[in-house]
């Protein structure tokens, strides 16, 4: 079984822990995300140079808040 963790807001939370997480433009479970490929927003072609809008993020709900995170901070543990 894998975990899924990210730091969120300066802190590492196991996002398995909460039933509600979704990862995704999909929305789906941290487990089902990492499963099919898990996907970021990362364009090929950047619409503009040096913005923060066109770097690459993951869109994460958890505990009831949503948020966009660079994928650098998403670890993978496997149990």
């Amino acid at each position: 079984m894998e975990n899924v963790y990210a730091c969120l807001l300066g802190n590492w939370v196991c996002l398995n822990d909460d039933p509600e997480c979704v990862i995704g433009d999909h929305r789906v479970n941290p487990n089902q995300w990492y499963e099919e490929n898990a996907e970021i927003y990362a364009p090929l072609k950047r619409e503009q140079e040096h913005t923060y809008y066109q770097l690459d993020y993951v869109h994460i709900f958890y505990r009831n808040k949503d948020y966009r995170i660079n994928p650098i901070f998403i670890q993978i543990v496997s149990e």
